[in-house]
């Protein structure tokens, strides 16, 4: 018999998200302002702003995404011990993930709308989890 979910606080959720922004201004350090910066020393070539915008956004989309498809963690996540997943306990699907991803963007945007909507949420989850169909979970030790 599978044992039920369990949920974390959304304080350990938000103390998450900020660890996430440190871990990520390093992949934006590598893998944004360092290729843009290359290009406009070396070339003399600056990138349309439609480019630029485009290159933030599928950059973190494709860490975010990766690591939700692989393991279910980021980096942060893995740290504290928290797990995406969909509904029912099960890894997300590739489209699951993408939406995720994309709903997060306003729901941050919006004056955190998204992440305020845990407070009168029945699950307390977040607006982009509840429209990605997805929970983030604790992830337990594994008992010997």
């Amino acid at each position: 018999m599978s044992q039920p979910l369990a949920y974390p606080s959304i304080s350990r959720r938000l103390i998450a998200m900020v660890y996430e922004g440190l871990l990520l201004a390093g992949v934006i350090a590598v893998g944004f302002i360092l290729p843009h910066a290359l290009l406009g020393t070396l070339a003399h070539v600056a990138a349309p702003a439609w480019v630029v915008r485009a290159h933030f956004i599928l950059l973190l989309m494709a860490y975010s995404v990766w690591f939700w498809l692989d393991s279910g963690q980021t980096l942060a996540m893995k740290t504290w011990k928290l797990k995406l997943v969909d509904r029912s306990g099960a890894p997300l699907r590739p489209l699951q993930a993408v939406l995720r991803y994309l709903a997060a963007w306003p729901s941050l945007l919006f004056f955190g709308i998204g992440i305020l909507w845990a407070l009168f949420d029945k699950d307390k989850q977040f607006l982009h989890d509840r429209i990605a169909d997805s929970r983030i979970i604790l992830v337990k030790p594994p008992r010997d």
